[in-house]
């Protein structure tokens, strides 16, 4: 990309280069900005500034802006369940079993592939606009970008904790309260494919609240603070809930005392942690209005749900 060019405007003294940066350049993330005045890639007057400097007013900045990776993805055909669309801004209800992006072994029937055949110029996007990503085999809500500045928006609202993101889970175990889970994640220091409470790890926010309590489950409402990799799967198994069918944190397979062979078949047969993106919430990207989207459960978590209602009978 040609190095982009920009005077600082007189109404932006005293602000922060990060805070000009993403004033003048709104196609870009905050994030992404501030990496590259860390690598040198921006260049104030000339020289290099730290992100918290504040400008005069009037200064050169030069953006030697990197473009974005796009991972190669073929378009499929595979059916999508539209919940919003706009010129800017699509709200997809994931079914549970679809991988959101391409990769290792999973490079085709991915959430991604289908974006792409159904609107073309989202191969201009990075991973065609999905601006976040829920597990495989987690349902429910997610926001996709039509174009690059939408984009930019909605990853600086997910940085600064502006989203609303609500799940319902199944959990093992009958809780008294909600609650919050204020406790750092990073990944699991042996078991690559999990991630653990640790120390070190990045902060992790959830706070949780009970809908329903059953003989020996909870229905919960979970509210994300922040967005770290089996955040809630995590954090609900490390205070001793883990999710109903979890293969990697609900432990050993266990049924309830006093199952019936009704419950016992659903809960052979439920393979997927029991958690649904239910509600999302965002500031419109241009519009600037709040709006929010909200799906029921599907049918299998429901089942699930009403098999554990009909064994308290």
């Amino acid at each position: 990309m040609p190095i982009l060019t920009s005077k600082v405007p007189d109404e932006m003294v005293g602000m922060r280069l990060d805070q000009v940066l993403a004033e003048i350049f709104p196609e870009f993330s905050r994030s992404k900005l501030q990496t590259w005045v860390k690598s040198g890639r921006v260049r104030v007057n000339r020289k290099q500034l730290k992100s918290k400097d504040r400008l005069d007013g009037g200064e050169l900045i030069e953006l030697d802006a990197e473009p974005e990776k796009v991972v190669e993805s073929v378009p499929e055909k595979i059916p999508l369940s539209i919940v919003y669309e706009d010129d800017v801004l699509l709200i997809i209800n994931k079914p549970a079993g679809m991988v959101v992006h391409p990769g290792a072994g999973n490079w085709s029937g991915t959430l991604q592939n289908a974006l792409l055949y159904y609107d073309i110029n989202l191969d201009k996007l990075p991973r065609a606009g999905i601006v976040h990503r829920i597990d495989k085999d987690t349902s429910g809500l997610l926001m996709v970008a039509k174009t690059l500045q939408a984009h930019s928006n909605l990853v600086d609202q997910l940085q600064d904790r502006t989203i609303d993101r609500e799940y319902l889970a199944i959990t093992h175990g009958r809780m008294t309260a909600g609650g919050t889970i204020d406790e750092p994640i990073a990944r699991h220091p042996v078991e690559r494919l999990r991630f653990a409470v640790r120390r070190e790890g990045k902060s992790a926010v959830t706070h949780y609240r009970v809908n329903e309590r059953l003989k020996r489950h909870t229905l919960i409402q979970v509210k994300l603070e922040t967005g770290r990799t089996h955040q809630i799967r995590v954090h609900m198994a490390h205070i001793r809930y883990p999710l109903v069918g979890d293969p990697l944190y609900g432990g050993r397979f266990k049924l309830p005392a006093g199952c019936s062979e009704s419950l016992e078949s659903v809960l052979r047969g439920f393979k997927r942690q029991a958690l649904h993106a239910e509600k999302l919430g965002l500031c419109h990207p241009v519009t600037q209005e709040y709006c929010q989207w909200q799906v029921a459960m599907p049918e299998d978590m429901d089942a699930l749900l009403q098999a554990l209602r009909d064994n308290e009978t």
